[in-house]
């Protein structure tokens, strides 16, 4: 699956069959996260087999059932833009997955922290986790605002490029489909600003992921 079928295909599941992640999908997962730990100066971690951080009811009434696998997105406090660094790198692990045949499900606020079994040093901090297994469905395609909510920048005005960046930009995932987000183009570069609002940094870094691997171009972000 090319990477912009992947961001098309990608939708939160909240229910998964009860199927481990063993083997070769095992070591993938783990490779892809040692890379991006090893490029952004996070301490990402897959944990298997922990059905016990999901076991809430929050996450009942958020629907969510089977979840024994997760991503936690850690880092330490003093890591410059550790939220939107958490955002990005997460959602380039979520992409992967979704090309694998997993699916997923960004998680912040229905999980028991304290029952999170990913390690975390004195200086670090969990920013959130991403659900990941084999779901009972595909999810269901999320509601965008409109791309000029979105956007400065006509759609007829727009480079081939940039256009694809921002449609990728507006599937990706951000908390309670806020998208507190705007796209400009700038001498040329891609800016996305970040607005106010819960989450805003993690959802600044998805997008930037979203845009990026949809158009091929680096972009800058702004808080």
């Amino acid at each position: 699956m090319e990477i912009r079928e992947a961001i098309r295909a990608r939708h939160s599941v909240r229910k998964y069959l009860d199927m481990p992640i063993t083997g070769e999908m095992k070591e993938k997962l783990e490779t892809l996260i040692r890379e991006c730990n090893e490029e952004s100066g996070l301490h990402i971690q897959l944990v298997l087999n922990d059905a016990e951080c999901f076991r809430t009811l929050l996450a009942h009434y958020g629907w969510f059932e089977n979840v024994n696998n997760y991503v936690a997105i850690v880092g330490s406090k003093e890591l410059p833009d550790l939220e939107e660094k958490g955002g990005y790198y997460g959602q380039k692990i979520v992409l992967a997955a979704q090309q694998e045949g997993l699916n997923t499900c960004w998680v912040a606020g229905t999980y028991k922290k304290g029952k999170c079994r990913a390690e975390k040093a004195a200086d670090e901090k969990i920013i959130c986790v991403i659900a990941i297994g084999y779901g009972e469905n595909q999810g269901t395609k999320h509601k965008s605002k409109p791309l000029a909510k979105l956007c400065s920048v006509k759609e007829e005005d727009m480079p081939g490029w940039f256009r694809n960046g921002v449609k990728g930009a507006m599937m990706a995932p951000t908390a309670m489909n806020q998208q507190k987000f705007t796209i400009s183009l700038e001498e040329g570069e891609a800016v996305i600003t970040a607005g106010r609002g819960p989450m805003t940094k993690i959802d600044l870094g998805i997008v930037k992921y979203n845009f990026e691997a949809a158009s091929g171009h680096t972009c800058r972000t702004r808080h």
